[in-house]
């Protein structure tokens, strides 16, 4: 980061919430244009959505409804599920701040949670094996960047103990996962660059508001539903942005 701030840049654009904190603390000048970060005010990057303040603001990944939308999904293609097991990164703060809303969706499913916290391939190893002797129907994997760079580990290990699971990214259904749902994340960094535009125009960070997701994608794997024996749903499949074979 301080590489970067001594080549005297314009704006600094950061993805994700720890590069967007790291950034924050390196300066109080420069512009920042976060893209990718959960909670933007619940992690203090901004003093509101409405009015940023400082010289920070972006596009936030997360609606109030999300880590409920998630849960619902997953009730849809694992009849009765009754307990989740959940991925998480502890060195993400956004990864706490979606623990708590995933906690209230489930209070009102009447689901209970494992959570289990990884960074490192040894962590996700032993958290997948938890979540086989804990018994749990099914899997959340919180959105972070060191996951997803595990992600064809974790995929490989949500097969092998064939646990049916969620992610927020894509690219793990693309990599044969069962489910994602989430921000449609290549639309985000578009919208990213009108705010770079904004503030090389001359606006303040301060004055933008922070944006909020409005487009969601649904991507279904059915060639791993099939092996692990589930049928997906006529409603998802219809609503899906995209069914891979």
């Amino acid at each position: 980061m301080k590489e970067l701030l001594g080549l005297n840049v314009a704006v600094l654009v950061t993805a994700a919430t720890p590069a967007s904190l790291a950034a924050k603390v390196a300066t109080n000048t420069t512009p920042i244009v976060f893209v990718a970060v959960a909670d933007p005010v619940g992690v203090g990057l901004v003093v509101s959505l409405a009015r940023p303040g400082g010289n920070v603001t972006g596009l936030s990944l997360l609606t109030s409804d999300l880590s409920g939308k998630r849960l619902e999904l997953l009730r849809e293609i694992v009849r009765n599920v009754s307990r989740v097991a959940i991925l998480m990164n502890p060195d993400n703060s956004s990864n706490t701040i979606f623990l708590k809303e995933t906690q209230l969706a489930a209070q009102k499913f009447g689901i209970e949670l494992d959570a289990s916290y990884a960074h490192r391939p040894d962590d996700i190893e032993k958290a997948f094996t938890a979540a086989a002797s804990q018994h749990a129907d099914a899997v959340i994997v919180f959105d972070d960047p060191v996951l997803w760079s595990y992600r064809k580990q974790i995929v490989s290990l949500a097969a092998a103990q064939r646990l049916p699971a969620m992610y927020g990214y894509s690219d793990f259904v693309d990599d044969g996962g069962l489910i994602s749902y989430g921000p449609d994340r290549p639309d985000q960094y578009r919208r990213t660059a009108i705010y770079v535009d904004k503030i090389l125009r001359g606006a303040q960070p301060a004055d933008l508001p922070v944006e909020q997701p409005v487009k969601f994608e649904l991507i279904v794997n059915r060639k791993t539903a099939t092996a692990l024996g589930l049928r997906l749903p006529a409603p998802i499949e219809v609503s899906a942005d995209k069914v891979i074979d």
